[in-house]
């Protein structure tokens, strides 16, 4: 099968890899352009460029697809299906046209659910249990084509959403192999979702990580492992953001009626009052401009006062 593939960041990796170790002719790679990363704001390719230009294959990185040259420079191409994983970008009519088998999505969700740019972080905020990876013929919407295969994947007790992202990246690679080989040979046909089960996991911005006390001590452990590593899970403490990088729920309530976001230090552990009487327990953390601490040294480097609170 003759392939264009779409895809950016490292999820996308393994699935390239996947196709190129099967034996598909990947005639052209589409990726976002070159952006700035790190504290030098260095220059560098992402990662599918990375793994295209060592394999020989041409990339092309529009800025837009919209624009006409890149309809024109893409319309030479005649391939089977167009493999789009973590693009970033939404695909135009004209380019859904273009290939025989159409563009072939793989979306990181058991599909209507959480349709959109973050669904992996989405499914651990919300306390999901089991997720999973789609293949989908992409249509006009957003996530709404018609599903080719699915596979559902357990979430772990200590998942963030880099470890879960990493798991379901080779869970896809093996899944979209298995939807090309199929729909060449006519053994699939897209089946429409049931769009009034669709739940939305938008794109995630930095506000998102700003705590908010009044939740539940499992609802903001859900955020922790769900921000994670960005935008991160951030409180104020003494006037400095704070990033809670790990936590759990404490077993037992906030003693007395403490108001939510109260601190409690006890025996080197770290504790918060949050929403209902719940509690959690910080495990890792980290003021501005320090490195990132275990609680209990975090806890021999300040003095608590009484009913000290995060903001």
């Amino acid at each position: 099968m003759q392939l264009i593939f779409c895809g950016t960041p490292q999820f996308a990796v393994p699935t390239l890899e996947k196709l190129l170790a099967e034996g598909f002719t990947i005639e052209l790679v589409i990726s976002q352009p070159d952006e700035p990363s790190g504290r030098g704001y260095e220059v560098k390719p992402p990662p599918v460029k990375q793994l295209a230009e060592k394999a020989g294959i041409r990339v092309f990185q529009p800025a837009k697809l919209k624009d006409p040259a890149t309809q024109e420079f893409l319309s030479r191409y005649r391939p089977d299906a167009i493999v789009v994983v973590a693009y970033g970008r939404i695909i135009p009519p004209w380019m859904i046209d273009l290939p025989r088998l159409g563009c072939i999505n793989l979306h990181a969700s058991l599909l209507p659910k959480y349709r959109g740019a973050a669904p992996i972080q989405w499914a651990l905020i919300r306390g999901e249990r089991v997720t999973g990876v789609t293949t989908m013929k992409i249509d006009p919407g957003m996530d709404t084509g018609g599903i080719l295969l699915m596979r559902e994947e357990e979430i772990r007790e200590d998942d963030t959403a880099e470890t879960l992202a990493e798991r379901l990246s080779v869970l896809g690679a093996d899944l979209m192999v298995e939807t090309l080989h199929a729909l060449e040979r006519g053994e699939i046909t897209p089946r429409p979702q049931d769009h009034s089960q669709a739940t939305l996991a938008p794109m995630l911005k930095k506000e998102h990580g700003r705590i908010d006390w009044s939740l539940t001590a499992q609802e903001i452990a859900w955020r922790v492992r769900g921000l994670y590593p960005w935008p991160g899970a951030y409180t104020t403490f003494r006037g400095k953001n704070l990033h809670v990088w790990a936590a759990a729920v404490s077993p037992t309530p906030a003693a007395g009626p403490l108001e939510p976001a109260t601190l409690a230090a006890e025996r080197g552990r770290l504790f918060v009052a949050c929403g209902q009487g719940t509690q959690l327990e910080i495990k890792e953390l980290q003021v501005e401009g320090r490195k990132r601490l275990a609680a209990r040294d975090f806890l021999n480097g300040v003095h608590l006062q009484p009913g000290e609170k995060l903001i």
